[in-house]
């Protein structure tokens, strides 16, 4: 059986999941033996990934500007991540039989690759920015962050299971809850103290905005389990 490609160099456009692997015309033969075990690895490495990231860009942030973590640190973990996802939209695209809905697959890949893409551009921020020091919003971000990953890698590893599934994403729904009171007592604090150079306002709103996009990504991605769940419970 022939399909075509997910071409995983190409990411990004859709606006829907903020990232998507544009169609090309390459056929792929189907595989018609069940590897339906991979899937079950790949996650459970892509939801270490990701808290791995968290963690890296949460002492980054802590430590700035003398942290140990440097965005070249960031980065490596970051490209580790992408080359997890583009083995698990492979092996989708090469299995006939997958363990659950396809879309579901694809969506889950993409939004744990998102929460990493956000996480490592927000560093980026740091040093693309000079900014000489974290704001303790910025950095109560992170720390959320971290948590909520822990969640998501902790469903992540048991998909295979359920064990601990439901109560992991309750957890990370708190946590993303907490980060949006973090992320409107940061925003106001910028915008209510006059001292703060509006340059620096517009950069601390970004970089502000890149780590609630990250949460937002651990919580799309939890919602995507929580279908899973439904559908295979």
């Amino acid at each position: 059986m022939m399909v075509s490609q997910w071409d995983s160099a190409t990411f990004r456009d859709s606006p829907s999941t903020r990232a998507a692997f544009r169609l090309t015309c390459a056929p792929v033969r189907l595989s018609l033996t069940p590897r339906t075990s991979e899937f079950f690895v790949l996650f459970a490495r892509a939801g270490e990934n990701a808290l791995e990231v968290a963690r890296l860009v949460d002492r980054r942030f802590r430590e700035h500007p003398n942290s140990g973590i440097t965005q070249e640190v960031v980065k490596a973990a970051e490209t580790e991540g992408d080359g997890i996802t583009r083995d698990l939209i492979q092996l989708l695209n090469t299995q006939y039989l997958t363990p659950f809905d396809r879309d579901d697959i694809y969506m889950l890949a993409i939004e744990i690759d998102d929460v990493v893409d956000e996480l490592e551009e927000a560093s980026d921020l740091l040093g693309l920015y000079g900014i000489e020091l974290p704001t303790k919003h910025a950095v109560q971000q992170t720390g959320l962050i971290v948590a909520a990953a822990e969640q998501l890698s902790i469903a992540c590893e048991n998909l295979k299971s359920f064990t601990g599934v439901q109560e992991a994403l309750v957890e990370l729904k708190r946590f993303e809850d907490e980060g949006d009171r973090v992320l409107r007592d940061g925003l106001a604090a910028l915008f209510r103290d006059d001292r703060i150079d509006p340059l620096m306002v517009i950069r601390w709103k970004d970089v502000y905005d890149r780590l609630e996009r990250a949460l937002d990504s651990c919580e799309t991605a939890a919602n995507v389990i929580a279908n899973i769940v439904v559908k295979n419970a």
